[in-house]
């Protein structure tokens, strides 16, 4: 999980969605676009400072223009983008104390064009420009009050469990008031008209004593059938059938880890005689869909709930609403626009939007990388369907015959394990990273470190000998015994 207040997060993760690295001699009007990108998408992190490889060459020696990047977002912006600024302490790659510049921007409720007039959106790791049909299907979208912001009838603060509130508070580091002053203080959670209170949707959904009170619906349900097709009648082939309700985070919780329990797995004989394990779908995708559908669904919407439907060769999640904003079938890799921000900030904060705007796009990689069809997206009047295939998809038998992308998968797996291993056992002594680097022959710093050394690092097998200073020039890392 990416986090921004990591120097070697910002330094080496790959640029996305909400991530972007530039140089401290970046001229301001160049600087404006990827600001503007942005605003007009989710917000994100600029790291100044830092090079596209990662390199850091800090600020200290760019002061004249820095002061003209710091005017970007009031004066090269329209109209103006908010946004939070931090210094943090760094050593540059010619081994002295340097700085860089973290800047978050803020999304706007507003479309934001630089000084030419021309606007841009975040799109992976691009800053795409809008031609006139998009610029006025985003202006149209931004134009729409967000149903999370809406009063809720009859809600009252009584109605929020406050404990979760200090919950959530104290995982995101807020500390400049109670839970209370938190919902009073921030997205308008709760605010007060006349003399009454007034609590908005996402309030209840999210730290709610009991949301379906208010809403009936807002629950996730899953459907297991026996067979290829649903049946009615005298044929009906439903054999599981589960609903989980509660808070938003409950619900995602409890149907993701059930749904775990109902992935099918097969067992076959790999490379080097070593039996492995494959689901018949990889994990991420169908955790993604799940998480995906209650993110974004339109709460507006009170006749039905979000359905997980699994069948014997393939698998659909039927979310409630069409696709928001800017995004449409044939662009759903390439745009993401959240219906619900305050719903996705939430559960980004939760690790459980894995890649904040990139999901969709890894779902069609892992499927691919994992032999299978890609995912498929259909929208009707006000339901989206996306469905994932499995290797029985099309085939009259349930065989589970090896491809050629399930050896070459096995290839891939059985070259990281082995790599994995030599650098811990290299690493019995602790080691620089170009030492690592050096003995295995790696070039690549950057795949270097996704593929090797984030892994290891997250799983606690490889240790830093200074964790406090993880961009120290005299960083080693240690296998841990």
């Amino acid at each position: 999980m990416f986090d921004p207040n990591k120097i070697e997060d910002l330094q080496f993760s790959t640029e996305k969605q909400i991530m972007d690295r530039k140089s401290a001699r970046i001229k301001a009007v160049d600087l404006a676009i990827p600001i503007v990108a942005m605003a007009n998408a989710d917000g994100g992190y600029l790291a100044i400072g830092i090079e596209d490889d990662g390199t850091i060459t800090g600020i200290d020696a760019n002061e004249k223009n820095l002061n003209e990047l710091l005017r970007v977002p009031y004066d090269f912006c329209i109209p103006s983008v908010q946004v939070d600024l931090k210094t943090m302490d760094v050593v540059d790659a010619k081994g002295q104390p340097n700085h860089i510049l973290r800047m978050q921007i803020l999304p706007n409720n507003k479309v934001v064009a630089n000084q030419a007039d021309e606007v841009y959106l975040r799109v992976g790791d691009k800053s795409k420009k809008l031609n006139f049909e998009q610029r006025l299907q985003l202006v149209y979208a931004k134009g729409v009050k967000y149903f999370e912001e809406q009063p809720v009838a009859g809600a009252t603060i009584n109605d929020i469990d406050l404990e979760v509130v200090a919950e959530y508070c104290k995982k995101i580091g807020y500390d400049k008031g109670d839970a209370e002053f938190y919902l009073r203080h921030n997205h308008d959670f709760v605010v007060t008209r006349g003399d009454e209170d007034v609590v908005s949707g996402a309030a209840i959904l999210l730290f709610g004593k009991n949301p379906q009170r208010f809403f009936p619906r807002a629950r996730v349900r899953f459907v297991r059938y026996e067979g290829k097709t649903a049946e009615v009648g005298d044929r009906m082939n439903v054999v599981k059938d589960e609903k989980f309700d509660g808070r938003i985070l409950d619900q995602v919780r409890a149907a993701t880890a059930f749904v775990k329990t109902q992935i099918r797995e097969y067992t076959k004989l790999g490379a080097g005689g070593v039996f492995r394990t494959t689901p018949e779908f990889p994990e991420f995708c169908w955790t993604e869909l799940i998480v995906n559908a209650v993110a974004h669904r339109d709460y507006s919407i009170g006749g039905t709930d979000i359905q997980i439907k699994m069948f014997d060769d393939h698998f659909t999640v039927e979310s409630p609403g069409i696709l928001p904003g800017l995004v449409r079938v044939n662009n759903i890799r390439e745009f993401h626009f959240s219906r619900n921000p305050m719903i996705v900030e939430f559960l980004n904060e939760y690790d459980l939007v894995k890649e904040f705007g990139e999901g969709v796009d890894r779902i069609y990689r892992d499927m691919e990388e994992a032999g299978l069809p890609e995912p498929e997206y259909r929208q009707s009047e006000f339901m989206l369907y996306a469905t994932l295939k499995n290797k029985n998809w099309g085939k009259e038998d349930a065989s589970w015959a090896d491809t050629a992308q399930d050896r070459a998968q096995d290839r891939a797996q059985d070259e990281t394990q082995d790599k994995s291993t030599m650098i811990l056992d290299f690493c019995v002594k602790p080691r620089t990273k170009q030492e690592i680097m050096d003995h295995l022959g790696f070039s690549s710093r950057r795949q270097f470190n996704e593929r090797y050394m984030k892994p290891l690092l997250e799983a606690g097998k490889l240790v830093m000998t200074i964790p406090d200073k993880p961009s120290s020039k005299n960083q080693k890392y240690v296998a841990k015994k």
